[in-house]
């Protein structure tokens, strides 16, 4: 059971962080002639930028009463919590692994632990789990895993919030591998909130508001802008008094369990808000008591107030005072909503019992729980001797469910006979054999809806058992309604799952599947930061099998690989271009592990874009933000080139990007106009470049390259740090975006492309739930197409508006449908990754330097809804026993399997990077049945089925794929 209260609430934090924009600010306008190539402009257009946070992040717990243990000490283990960070923990020198636990002496909401390491480096903690317990000794399930960095800065962990009294951390190997020691200078819990609810969709109604074109909109503080305000009115006189109300609509259902309020941010005071109420209300006319009560701080940052978790539709804050008392004003930059979706379960043919009930004539009849009309009621027998207390009513949800939660509306408010007060509330699947979820629950004596969350329990039978009425008025029991709420957030089958965060010692911005299995990824010069170009790249590489994650820092190349473009060779090697260091190139290869200097581009790039060919070349274009702006021999724009084993770089100078600039607002030219083009490799050498921009181009590679129109997508705009993901044969989907590269609106767009020849048609498809940008999009095996993370507003380095949910594009239906929520937001420089065993690599985001809250060290797996049963338990899989290591192009091959499938596809391995996979791609084969299993047929043309390492998956009738087998093609 979810645990309220103040003790958790901050009120007060000063959450407003300095993050690093990407602003441009020394723009060369090159002469007309000749425009010359400025030097390496980064140190001149990377500007801080304060972004407030719209909604506080978690605060470390206090600690007062708070005891430490540890396996073994050379020193006590008592100085992690004496707030001396020249003091330390440290171990024996037995072996590892060590353990410190920290015991709270209450069950608590946490959400995340921070680290600090002793400054003497002997003892760092490298590797690491984190485990929790009720009782301090049966130890859960790791929450979070990974690999803490080899420094002495503050390390951050964060995990879905779980309530418990002792925590663990679980040094498994010293982080220099210096000695079989632990140590840590002080360890802190962070307190666990409910995420900001998605806001798509939602309006707002205020009692008072200043035109739109003083910027007062009730809208604007739903508008993700932080620069925008709503304002009372104050332009007309008088000014509307205090009392002001904001109400929101959600138009759906949610469980609301807190408001975040972040003031006005423009360097004005007035209108920031005081004294608050908060109430809920399903229906916008009967509000329940208030929720909260308060004051905010007469301050500009981000203050939340949580509290007891309710089911509503509208929730109203009500401005009592103006904080300063300057006047009759009340202000808000943003206004969020913390909780979570999946609300009431549909009761469609639920029937309820009750061991006692009043006649039907007399309105008391158990069946009135599930009428849904609060005016109607069950009561206990009353009219006769009153059956004395306890009381159950029981419900039949005639299947079995899972249920995560029960809402209790008391009878209307003119009569309180018969609230309960003690309540308990128990689960069964046979109605025989029951199991307690809450055994001492308190409902108050009060009219309004109550809601009572508890782990997840699979069902067909809930119980809820009344031990005494709230008010002691006499021996009954009684209620208009009850609800049972579904697993809020936590495991749905047809959602899919999400593992425990994996810890990096660096923010993943880049990363890519290597055909051993692995993940590799990169961030910049730094772990939390971009501002390079000082030759050096700090890696880190993901063993999945054995959750493993190992640093390194690449200077061989001379190279920082910080926003580059990223192919993956027919050799299974890894090419990555430009970025902070623009004129380079550096050449990882998995089979040794070992990093080479390639040969310098034509032309310095950063966030450009490149894909692989059918020939093996690969093919790159744009990337104004590093480099200087202008191209290969005097051009106007960064024009194609193309590299070969051969020759290295060559310019296609006709290969022009100016058919492909977006309409960015950014007055510093092409600086943006041209990152990021979504690329398609196809036959002849050709590459479709179907966006951002809304216009789309073939591309030719051959002599000195050429571009030529392929229409545009629909009426689909601009769509800046959206991407697009080839789900099959020549059909391409497109998904979100927004017209500028950030502080605008994104949009849910999808369409579909389909390439016959060189003709490309498009249609729009349904869109998605959210509006999305720098999200990522993966192809899975069975066709569909997984989005995660983005945001409802792009502002880089910000997780406001962030979009914690999934969502899953079925081809066959050609609609999205929502899947789980993701514990981390994945906004700018995240990445996802298809990987072998069918499930998807999600990670980072951030980069904004040392000590800002918004850099995600982490990764989280998500088990696609195809890999559970019904009852969340893992699916049965087919498994390919044989299959070839290699394929010509055009080649048949035979397969076999453990069992019948139904199809089978290949899915080539991906790279990501700034929202952008160019060398995903899923092609189907029709298999035909043979003797030994079945015989496949590798498209001919290699410039649709490219070069390289691609994964073989078999589906079953039920879409279940097995675990890939790598084939290499071409």
């Amino acid at each position: 059971m979810r645990i309220h209260g103040g003790w958790w609430a901050r009120t007060a934090a000063t959450l407003v962080m300095c993050l690093f924009a990407g602003v441009a600010v020394a723009v060369h306008r090159p002469a007309p002639a000749a425009p010359p190539a400025p030097p390496d402009p980064h140190a001149g257009h990377i500007m801080p930028r304060a972004v407030p946070v719209a909604v506080t992040t978690p605060l470390p717990l206090p600690r007062t009463g708070w005891v430490a243990t540890a396996d073994s000490g050379q020193s006590t283990a008592a100085r992690v919590l004496d707030g001396d960070t020249t003091t330390a923990w440290l171990s024996g020198t037995g072996a590892l692994p060590h353990r410190v636990a920290l015991d709270t002496g209450n069950r608590v909401a946490v959400s995340g632990l921070t680290y600090l390491p002793r400054t003497t480096a002997n003892g760092r903690i490298g590797q690491y789990r984190v485990e929790v317990s009720d009782d301090g000794t049966t130890w859960s399930a790791p929450v979070a895993t990974g690999t803490f960095a080899d420094d002495a800065t503050l390390k951050t962990v964060t995990f879905t919030t779980v309530i418990t009294r002792h925590v663990r951390l679980v040094a498994l190997t010293e982080a220099g591998g210096r000695s079989t020691r632990s140590a840590a200078a002080e360890i802190n819990l962070l307190g666990g909130t409910d995420p900001a609810l998605p806001r798509t969709g939602w309006t707002v109604a205020a009692d008072s508001e200043e035109t739109a074109a003083e910027n007062g909109a009730a809208a604007n503080a739903l508008d993700g802008n932080t620069a925008s305000i709503w304002h009372t009115a104050w332009s007309v006189a008088p000014a509307a008094p205090l009392p002001h109300t904001f109400t929101v609509d959600m138009k759906v259902t949610n469980l609301v369990s807190g408001l975040s309020y972040l003031p006005r941010q423009d360097g004005g005071r007035n209108g920031l808000i005081g004294q608050y109420r908060v109430e809920t209300s399903m229906d916008g006319v009967s509000w329940a008591p208030p929720a909260a009560t308060g004051a905010f701080a007469d301050s500009q940052a981000a203050q939340t107030v949580t509290f007891a978790p309710a089911l509503a539709r509208y929730v109203r804050l009500t401005a009592l005072t103006e904080a300063g008392n300057r006047g009759p004003w009340s202000s808000a930059a943003e206004i969020n909503l913390l909780g979570r979706t999946d609300p009431t379960l549909a009761r469609t043919g639920w029937t309820a019992t009750a061991d006692s009930q009043e006649t039907a004539s007399e309105n008391g009849a158990v069946a009135n729980v599930l009428d849904g009309d609060p005016a109607t009621i069950w009561h206990s027998a009353w009219s006769g001797t009153p059956a004395p207390l306890p009381h159950a009513v029981t419900v039949d949800l005639h299947a079995s469910v899972l249920v995560g939660g029960l809402a209790y509306l008391p009878r209307p408010a003119a009569s309180a006979n018969g609230r309960i007060g003690r309540y308990q509330i128990a689960t069964s699947a046979d109605g025989t054999t029951w199991t307690d979820r809450v055994s001492d629950g308190v409902f108050a004596d009060s009219p309004a809806r109550q809601t009572v969350i508890f782990p997840p329990a699979r069902a067909r039978y809930v119980r809820l058992t009344a031990l005494t009425e709230a008010g002691t008025r006499g021996p009954w029991s009684s209620a208009a309604e009850l609800d049972l709420l579904g697993p809020s957030g936590s495991v749905v089958p047809k959602r899919g799952v999400w593992s425990a965060p994996v810890g990096f010692p660096l923010v993943p911005v880049a990363a890519a599947q290597l055909p051993n299995g692995k993940i590799l990824t990169w961030s910049a010069f730094r772990p939390d930061s971009f501002s390079g170009g000082t030759g050096q790249t700090l890696t880190a590489t993901y063993d999945p099998a054995t959750g493993v994650v190992t640093q390194r820092m690449i200077t061989e190349t001379g190279h920082d690989m910080f926003c580059p473009g990223i192919s993956t060779l027919p050799d299974g090697r890894i090419l990555v271009t430009g970025g902070n260091n623009s004129e380079k190139t550096s050449v990882y290869d998995p089979a040794t592990d070992a990093w080479t200097a390639g040969p310098a581009m034509t032309t310095p790039r950063g966030y450009q874009a490149s894909t692989t060919l059918g020939d093996g070349r690969v093919f790159t274009i744009g990337g104004s933000w590093s480099g200087g702006w202008g191209g290969y021999n005097g051009s106007p724009h960064k024009a194609g080139e193309v590299w070969s084993p051969s020759a290295g770089w060559t310019a296609l100078p006709g290969a022009d990007a100016a058919p492909m600039l977006t309409a960015d607002a950014n007055p510093s030219g092409d600086y943006r106009k041209d990152n990021h083009a979504w690329l398609f490799a196809w036959s002849g050498g050709k590459v479709l470049q179907a966006g951002p921009s809304k216009a789309m181009n073939w591309y030719s590679t051959s002599g000195t390259g050429g571009v030529s129109p392929a229409g545009t997508r629909g009426d689909d705009g601009d769509a800046m740090n959206g991407n697009a993901v080839m789900f099959d044969t020549g059909k391409i989907l497109t998904i979100g975006g927004a017209p500028n590269y950030e502080n605008n609106d994104a949009t849910a767009n999808a369409y579909l492309l389909s390439i016959d020849g060189t003709t490309v048609t498009s249609r729009k498809a349904a869109p998605m739930a959210n509006t999305r940008a720098f999200h990522n999009s993966v192809v899975l095996p069975d066709g569909k197409v997984a989005v995660f993370g983005g945001q409802n507003y792009p502002v880089p380095f910000s997780d406001n508006t962030a979009v914690l949910s999934a969502e899953l594009f079925d081809p066959a239906t050609e609609s999205f449908s929502t899947l789980s929520p993701a514990a981390i937001p994945r906004t700018y420089h995240s990445v996802a990754l298809l990987m072998p065993d069918a499930r998807v690599f999600t990670g980072g985001g951030g980069l904004c330097g040392t000590g800002c809250a918004t850099n995600h060290f982490d990764a989280e797996i998500f088990t696609p809804p195809y890999l559970l049963t019904e009852d969340g338990k893992p699916a049965p899989r087919p498994s390919i026993t044989t299959a070839p290591a290699s394929a010509a192009n055009g080649a048949s091959i035979t397969v076999s399997t453990d069992k019948a499938v139904k199809s089978f596809a290949i899915v080539r391995m991906g790279t990501a990077t700034h929202s952008v996979d160019t060398d995903q791609r899923r092609l189907s084969l029709t298999p035909t049945a043979v003797t030994g299993g079945y015989r496949l047929t590798i498209p001919a043309d290699p410039g649709i089925a490219l070069p390289g390492y691609w994964m073989l998956f078999a589906l079953d009738a039920k879409g279940v794929p097995s675990v890939a087998k790598t084939i290499h093609i071409g």
